[in-house]
């Protein structure tokens, strides 16, 4: 209560100077002190949150920039700058910020950089997966279409974290529920390589990404959208003008890429592996939706039919394919389309299939694996490195181990090219969707500063790609250095 509003003529009796409740400067003192509160509310808060996380594992390891103000200078080194297929010697990596600001002789730093001696180490680019999933991986198919989706999302963002130890600084997610992970790590919140999201796969009734069990069936056009659908993993839709709105909304919530499945799948129990999916009037739906936001649609297909259909209705990258032709991956060639390729050997390191329709499905993409390999070298199809690990959490870890898997097709240096610069291309065709600005893959003028210190010779082999807690004895991303262990 305040007399002096209450009663002015009293308050004048008393000595009490006018009524100062309706100032101007008393309204901005009760703004600080309301910003105040609301500070430290936030404050608490926040350390809860991050206290939950820290107790899942997931809080943030402490990054460390440059000094401000000062820049950063990487020397002693031996540089794969992710485009050369050369070991280069003789420079060294300024970083600058979140940028690598330039690449400068030996000995012509900036005398108040602060620097980094690498100890005659290679230094090449952060690694590139460009077929991620990001929320999949590290739970089962059972825990994925059944669990809590709080579970799911915790345990995704554990293995962010996991990834990124890996030296794996960027994903592509080529489908799940990957918005919230995303926004977490691009807000440290959690630790985790930069997610290039493409929301939820979108598939046709049937299809490999409609995960519903027979007895769900039939559908009809009230029934409600099932679990998988509500959380974001997969969205079912059948004709052109269903798939030109799902491919809408994933855009909508910021999609930099739109996922479609064009074939059968091994992880799926009802689409043959053979099967064509989606017609090219539905695929040419999609592929309109993302050019008219200036970006593109990848397609999860195996057969020659699948690929030449996808191709004829706009599509720019090929997942998987292992079961492509000659003359199939003449036309990709030709079209310019990307591809980009798993190692599926059906070895130790396969997606666990206990399924005997699976099995058979994995051990026939596998026979395809060597020659796919193979006719992408014989027609210079441009190649970019994917694990997809999918429902795999004890095989997450062999995610270095499958991109060296690729140096039994090619030299290594050309095996990393394809998680460096070749990705980092594939990856630029999101264009103005692309949720980070500037080159990625690269060790060059501009780019975004994520860079890797290696003790180990990637000109001789890629054997220390599955010891990286060892091996990678420093990781930056974004300038930020997340890992260092050098002397």
């Amino acid at each position: 209560m305040c007399l002096a509003c209450d009663d002015p003529g009293l308050a004048l009796s008393a000595g009490i100077e006018p009524c100062h409740c309706g100032a101007r400067y008393t309204f901005a003192a009760y703004a600080r002190i309301e910003a105040d509160l609301r500070r430290r509310e936030f404050l608490s808060g926040s350390a809860a949150v991050i206290g939950l996380f820290a107790g899942f594992g997931l809080a943030p390891r402490e990054g460390r920039a440059q000094t401000p103000g000062r820049p950063l200078l990487l020397t002693n080194l031996r540089l794969f700058d992710g485009e050369s297929l050369s070991m280069r010697d003789g420079l060294e990596i300024l970083v600058e910020g979140d940028r690598i600001a330039g690449l400068v002789p030996v000995g012509q730093g900036p005398q108040d950089a602060e620097r980094i001696d690498c100890g005659g180490r290679a230094v090449i680019p952060g690694l590139i997966d460009a077929h991620w999933h990001t929320t999949l991986v590290g739970v089962s198919q059972m825990a994925a279409l059944t669990q809590d989706i709080g579970f799911v999302h915790l345990a995704a963002g554990r293995e962010a974290g996991a990834t990124l130890q890996r030296g794996f600084t960027t994903v592509r997610d080529v489908g799940g529920p990957a918005f919230g992970l995303k926004m977490a790590i691009d807000r440290g919140v959690v630790a985790g390589p930069r997610i290039f999201p493409s929301g939820a796969m979108i598939s046709q009734t049937s299809g490999h990404g409609d995960f519903r069990l027979l007895n769900e069936l039939p559908r009809f056009p009230d029934t409600p959208a099932n679990y998988i659908e509500r959380q974001g993993v997969a969205q079912i839709a059948d004709g052109s003008d269903a798939v030109l709105r799902a491919a809408r909304e994933q855009l909508m919530k910021g999609a930099s890429q739109i996922k479609i499945m064009a074939g059968g799948g091994v992880s799926s129990l009802y689409d043959p592996l053979d099967s064509t999916q989606y017609t090219e009037r539905e695929m040419r739906a999609a592929v309109e939706a993302a050019e008219d936001w200036g970006t593109y649609v990848c397609a999860h297909v195996y057969t020659p039919g699948g690929i030449r259909r996808a191709i004829a209705a706009g599509i720019r990258s090929i997942e998987h394919g292992q079961l492509a032709d000659d003359e199939t991956v003449r036309m990709m060639a030709d079209a310019g389309v990307w591809w980009s390729i798993q190692p599926f050997l059906a070895d130790e390191d396969a997606n666990p299939m206990s399924d005997p329709i699976q099995r058979a499905k994995q051990m026939e993409v596998a026979e395809g694996t060597v020659r796919a390999f193979e006719l992408a070298r014989a027609h210079d199809v441009p190649l970019a490195f994917g694990s997809d690990i999918l429902f795999n959490p004890a095989g997450a870890a062999s995610q270095g181990r499958q991109l060296a898997k690729f140096a039994r097709f090619m030299s290594p240096l050309e095996a990393l090219h394809k998680a460096t610069g070749a990705a980092g291309q594939l990856l630029a065709m999101s264009g103005a969707r692309a949720p980070y600005d500037g080159r990625l893959g690269v060790i060059a003028e501009g780019a975004l500063a994520d860079l890797l210190v290696v003790d180990a010779d990637p000109e001789a082999d890629l054997d220390w790609l599955d010891s990286p807690e060892t091996s990678l004895r420093l990781i930056m991303k974004g300038g930020r250095i997340v890992k260092k262990t050098l002397q």
